[in-house]
């Protein structure tokens, strides 16, 4: 019987189950193939990791669903019932944009903001997200040519204070220590900080302006998972061999043939994985699917000596890894003392004064300054949910659970009192009227496993880099005399539409999987073609992302 081609993925996140479910379950693929799949931590999933908090389904990673039409992931979630549920959580859906519409803007120092300066503000955001990501023509912020979403929301806004009229320019302060363009300044601060978490770029500035409208949706409803987002992963798993998934076997080298076999490859397959244990495992093939932050920190260590790969990946490779962007968002969730059964925190955007201000609350640790929000999971529930982006989301991981519980306990009295009655140096958690039992927050930066969160085009780099990053290796062109496709990437990070979502990771599995079966004559021409007309399909379906 002639050797059965070995397949190793390594990663078990949802591009990696998503590529070994696809190859397990291909006609004639069990005789054809051996499959493995390793996982360097103790569970799968990846950066989906539901998890329970205060008697409530939490998600520390992966959370939504970006769009029901034509979305896998909804699918997948539809057939295994996934989203039936009595019990609310996380904001479902539309729950969660009611709630996010009716929630009340606050100014640090304990007022609410006046609807119509909201509203205003709001709105002009929106037409200029509308306006990058290709929607809608410039109109009155024509000759804003930048090359950040930063720079060119800054400018816009100044041409929005510059177009004003006189009487406007000069209005008097109209509450403390605010002035209304004050106020205006410190709410779209808001939405650019919600804008740092959906996008993963801890600095806007960093952020290209061009790539923007590149980046797709699915149309239709965004929701959560109600029974959990690990239900996807488990669905996919559900079909593989016990013995297929391997955790614990953290891969350090994968050893690759530029060549011809070299001599240490005594089973006559062309890359070897060195695993973290000193064993080691040979393979015709290698699904990669760590995460960026594993390749970038990988490709750094080679210049040390280190690296993840030997040889090193071509320049070409190396370079789109070092552009893209990839950052790191964290979740806080609290479980506040309950009175009378009644959660005390109020569903709230916080508006924060700049930098520079003379009027910012010392009290207020500088981790919270660029949260956008902080709320209940869902109506009347003690457990609150907070967001972090960039290096306030890596300082939340290095703090311990009382100095995050007195953090925000001071934050939310700042901004839920009369601001004569707050703002006191001295003030000690306990006084605020905020009182936290339990801490949960996740860590994605520090986890080695991961090393941050999702990816981002960065300024200097381009949806190009993604379809570089996704290019397998060897090449099959002349400059390469070995055997083809030792490596293979996939992940997030390797879908040019897609990537930050757990649909492109998905894709990106299908795509890797369905390139070794046609390798191997698994998948007839008339059947590639119409899989990839219908792919594109989806794609050209879908819409430019909010």
């Amino acid at each position: 019987m002639a050797k059965r081609s070995k397949i190793v993925v390594v990663g078990a996140g949802m591009a990696g189950l998503t590529a070994a479910h696809k190859l397990y379950k291909a006609a004639g693929a069990k005789e054809a193939f051996e499959i493995c799949v390793v996982e360097g931590g103790q569970r799968i999933g990846g950066r989906i990791n539901t998890t329970e908090f205060g008697g409530d389904k939490v998600e520390m990673g992966a959370t939504w669903i970006h769009g029901i039409c034509g979305s896998p992931i909804y699918e997948i979630a539809q057939n295994i019932k996934a989203l039936e549920s009595e019990k609310p959580w996380e904001c479902m859906g539309h729950l969660f944009e009611e709630k996010l519409l009716a929630a009340e803007t606050r100014a640090e120092g304990g007022f609410v903001v006046e609807h119509d300066i909201v509203e205003s503000i709001s709105s002009l955001y929106e037409t200029l997200m509308n306006i990058s990501q290709g929607k809608v023509e410039k109109g009155d912020f024509s000759g804003i040519q930048e090359s950040s979403i930063g720079s060119f929301l800054k400018l816009s806004l100044q041409k929005f204070w510059d177009s004003k009229s006189e009487e406007e320019k000069l209005a008097k302060k109209i509450y403390g220590n605010w002035s209304k363009r004050m106020l205006e300044e410190a709410v779209f601060g808001v939405f650019e900080n919600a804008e740092r978490v959906h996008t993963g770029a801890a600095d806007l500035f960093n952020l290209d302006y061009a790539a923007e409208s590149e980046y797709r949706m699915f149309p239709g409803d965004e929701i959560t998972i109600p029974q959990g987002y690990t239900t996807i992963i488990d669905a996919l798993a559900s079909i593989l061999p016990v013995d297929m998934i391997q955790l614990g076997r953290k891969v350090i080298k994968i050893e690759w043939s530029k060549s011809e076999y070299c001599e240490s490859h005594t089973s006559g397959r062309p890359v070897t994985l060195h695993f973290s244990d000193g064993s080691i495992m040979q393979a015709d093939h290698v699904i990669v699917t760590v995460s960026l932050g594993v390749l970038k920190a990988g490709v750094l260590n080679h210049e040390s000596g280190g690296g993840l790969f030997s040889p090193s990946l071509p320049p070409l490779k190396k370079d789109a890894i070092l552009r893209l962007g990839y950052g790191v968002i964290n979740k806080l969730f609290l479980q506040e003392e309950e009175e009378g059964n009644l959660c005390k925190t109020p569903f709230m955007k916080m508006a924060f004064h700049r930098s520079d201000s003379e009027f910012r609350h010392k009290n207020i640790p500088w981790w919270m300054r660029k949260t956008a929000s902080i709320y209940p999971i869902y109506n009347n529930s003690s457990v609150l949910l907070s967001w972090f982006a960039g290096k306030e989301a890596l300082e939340l991981e290095s703090l311990d659970d009382e100095a995050i519980i007195d953090g925000v306990s001071k934050t939310v009295s700042s901004f839920t009192s009369n601001s004569n009655q707050v703002c006191n140096d001295k003030m000690d958690s306990k006084d605020s009227g905020f009182l936290f039992r339990k801490v949960l927050k996740s860590k994605w930066g520090s986890d080695p496993l991961f090393l941050g969160s999702y990816s981002y085009v960065a300024v200097g780099c381009s949806g190009d880099d993604f379809d570089t990053l996704a290019q397998p290796l060897p090449r099959n062109d002349k400059d390469f005399d070995s055997p083809p496709l030792q490596l293979l990437f996939a992940g997030e990070a390797t879908h040019r539409t897609h990537y930050s979502t757990t649909h492109g990771a998905y894709f990106s599995g299908l795509r890797e999987a369905n390139r070794l079966l046609q390798h191997y004559n698994f998948l007839g021409q008339r059947r590639i073609c119409a899989s990839l007309a219908l792919f594109v399909t989806s794609l050209e379906g879908g819409m430019i992302h909010p």
